[in-house]
């Protein structure tokens, strides 16, 4: 089960206190308080492994640790290790408290979330000609603390969309090295799955259906994905009565989530192509699809041919990157 919609609770470490204490050493006399130490702050830190956020699935909070505190002869406390939570990337970060978004582009993108409290002064630091021997010292400061959703929004170069159960996952499989859960029902795909033709990051969106975009099938929890791909592979099944209606039902949902989605280069495949046994029927279904796009073709993932066509496809995009 991908996990890629979880709330947080992050709390950064206090700062340590500031010590009051005098010099031991013989002959020598003043304060010799230490400040305290910083605590720890926390950071999000981005990984390729979209399952990252699994781990926030049970466990919700999350808090550094303290500084700590001063000691005598000069002596100042040690700082708090820093929490590192590894999300995927492509997560945006929202600050429930604050209102502010941040989100982790890149893999190894480090990026702080909760500042750690700065650690007091010990009265060494109060010393001055007038006060010799001072007795002040500061508490630690408080570390934030705040809430936060953590959404993944794939970042993609491809994106496969369509109806269910019309080849989307098939084609993964056979253009990478995915492992999509492949069967003759609908709604097979139930998650985003993920793949890479050479430098080509591929998803493969889960089934929509008519009022996907109101909250139906699978509403629109997937439908985000599709808002970071940078081209659409829209699939339409050999299979269907009404290709140039399926069509129009996927674009309709695309453009009442996001006119954004309407504007994205894109590519039709009439998929499943070896089902149709009569030619004559086929090549009816292409030549309407191609009225929409003279540059649809027929698929089959048992056709190399076919399979060769979109990889020439999936070649001049990764040409033009």
């Amino acid at each position: 089960m991908l996990i890629d919609d979880v709330k947080i609770r992050v709390s950064a470490g206090h700062g340590g206190k500031g010590a009051v204490a005098f010099n031991k050493t013989l002959m020598s006399l003043g304060p010799a308080g230490g400040s305290g130490g910083l605590g720890g702050s926390i950071y999000l830190l981005g990984v390729s492994d979209l399952s990252a956020l699994g781990q926030f699935r049970f466990k919700k909070e999350f808090a550094a640790e303290d500084g700590r505190e001063g000691r005598g002869q000069f002596r100042d406390g040690y700082d708090a290790e820093d929490l590192i939570l590894k999300v995927p990337v492509g997560t945006v970060a929202h600050n429930l408290t604050t209102g502010a978004d941040v989100e982790v582009s890149k893999v190894d993108e480090k990026i702080l979330v909760a500042k750690g409290g700065k650690g007091g002064k010990g009265n060494f630091q109060f010393r001055s000609s007038r006060n010799t021997t001072p007795k002040q010292s500061q508490p630690g400061l408080p570390g934030e603390s705040f809430d936060f959703r953590l959404e993944l929004k794939f970042i993609a170069d491809v994106g496969f969309v369509g109806l269910p159960n019309v080849g989307k996952s098939s084609l993964l499989n056979v253009l990478t090295n995915a492992q999509s859960k492949v069967a003759n029902y609908a709604f097979t795909t139930l998650e985003p799955n993920l793949g890479t033709y050479y430098e080509l990051i591929l998803a493969d969106i889960p089934g929509l259906i008519e009022g996907s975009s109101n909250g139906k099938g699978l509403g629109t929890k997937f439908l985000r994905h599709i808002e970071r791909t940078k081209t659409l592979f829209h699939f339409i099944s050999a299979e269907s009565p009404d290709p140039v209606g399926d069509y129009e039902t996927i674009r309709a949902e695309l453009g009442a989530y996001s006119k954004v989605l309407l504007e994205k280069p894109e590519h039709i495949f009439l998929s499943k192509s070896d089902v149709v046994i009569d030619e004559k029927e086929l090549k009816a279904k292409l030549a309407k699809l191609k009225k929409l796009d003279k540059g649809a073709i027929a698929i089959s993932i048992v056709d190399d041919e076919s399979v060769k066509q979109v990889q020439k496809i999936l070649n001049k995009i990764k040409a033009g990157k």
